[in-house]
């Protein structure tokens, strides 16, 4: 048993009544080591490609629902194929799933943009993702409608009774399937797979476990990073995607982060500072796919000011770099007060500012549960105007630190 916290926010239980417990202490460890194993039967797996496969096969021949999955676009429509085959197994009598289902956050809990009402989605002050959202509900709802009619035998009805369901369906795969290429014997598979206790680890950027899949006995591992220090207590997480903006993690899993080191900030300006000082300045090395603050190169220093958000500026800030050559301090001083004042333009088209953001969630203290999506726009907003306040002191910093 392992120490899982679920996205909720709180300790979960297992379907069998057990509840999870937090990790005894364990020392660094020179190899990964496994802490978790879920067998291939208790998960919901299909092939990526046609022809598509199942495991377990739980899906009869001749059953309505596998025309309905073979329907989809196989290139775009793979979280479609998936929240058929969760509603499917909802409906199998004596299916894990009957009884995992119960630990799926309900569509009150939920906090899946999917979910959320127009007017919601205009909380978000984020245009371009209110209307992609829009979109993936009118393509849900049109795929609901088209197989769901009034002449749609009952055991289609009675899997989604109307398209709330299946948005909560498709909202579920969504925030909690994951990808993985499978080998079952001498088969190789791209799959999508729903995997139940693995699907309660929360996100980090930094995370302390990952996900492989043992082939020999079909089995998925949670293991723990070669190198890390695991404390009693500690939440076991792991990276629900490499290299995305928060807007995909909001699109994605509901949720967003201040100090996601890939965000990104789209400059008109034509100022651009020097790469080598801006990195020397905070003690950044690597390479930009693989930028990481040099704890070794600070040592003595506070380094509280240090996160995600600044490796981000290194990466979005408009950057020039010519070998050895030395940055002129006039020319610096001017490009960093430019791309400054570029940021509290953006900043000032917003109609709220983070401080006042952060006024809204603290008068929020007893929302219901019906808000907690509506609190994870609000905490979205904020976000993207903490990050533009970050950069701004960033180059507060790169100035301080170099040109004086």
């Amino acid at each position: 048993m392992c120490a899982v916290f679920g996205r909720m926010g709180r300790l979960h239980g297992g379907p069998d009544g057990s509840e999870f417990t937090r990790l005894a202490m364990f020392e660094p460890l020179r190899r990964a080591r496994v802490i978790m194993e879920i067998p291939l039967e208790l998960m919901l797996t299909i092939s990526q490609k046609p022809p598509w496969m199942f495991f377990p096969d739980i899906v009869p021949v001749g059953h309505p629902i596998f025309d309905i999955i073979n329907s989809t676009k196989p290139d775009t429509d793979w979280d479609l194929r998936s929240a058929c085959l969760l509603l499917f197994a909802f409906d199998v009598d004596g299916n894990f799933w009957q009884l995992y289902g119960d630990f799926l956050p309900s569509p009150d809990e939920c906090t899946s943009l999917l979910l959320g009402q127009k007017e919601d989605l205009l909380e978000l002050q984020d245009q371009v993702l209110a209307s992609k959202m829009e979109e993936q509900q009118k393509r849900a709802i049109e795929f609901w409608e088209k197989h769901w009619h009034s002449a749609a035998p009952l055991k289609i009805k009675r899997l989604a009774r109307d398209p709330e369901r299946f948005l909560w369906a498709l909202s579920i795969v969504q925030s909690r399937s994951v990808g993985m290429r499978i080998r079952l014997g001498a088969l190789v598979q791209d799959a999508n797979m729903l995997v139940p206790y693995a699907d309660m680890l929360n996100h980090s950027f930094q995370p302390n476990c990952f996900l492989h899949w043992r082939f020999k006995d079909r089995m998925l591992e949670v293991m723990i990073n070669a190198g890390q220090r695991i404390k009693k207590g500690d939440e076991m997480t792991i990276n629900y995607l490499s290299g995305q903006k928060n807007n995909m993690f909001m699109e994605r899993y509901g949720f967003s982060s201040p100090a996601n080191p890939w965000d990104v900030i789209n400059f008109s300006s034509t100022a651009k500072i020097h790469l080598d000082s801006f990195l020397s300045a905070f003690n950044i090395s690597g390479l930009p796919d693989e930028f990481y603050h040099n704890n070794l190169l600070s040592a003595g220093e506070d380094n509280s000011f240090m996160n995600g958000a600044v490796i981000a500026a290194a990466r979005t800030l408009p950057m020039w770099s010519d070998g050895d050559m030395p940055p002129i301090p006039s020319m610096e001083r001017k490009a960093a007060r430019e791309l400054q004042e570029e940021c509290h333009q953006m900043l000032s088209e917003f109609s709220t500012t983070s401080r006042q953001d952060q006024q809204i969630l603290d008068s929020d203290e007893n929302f219901s549960r019906t808000r907690e999506a509506a609190i994870e726009y609000e905490i979205y907003r904020m976000h993207r105007k903490l990050f533009l306040e970050k950069v701004i002191e960033a180059l507060d910093l790169y100035q301080d630190r170099i040109l004086f």
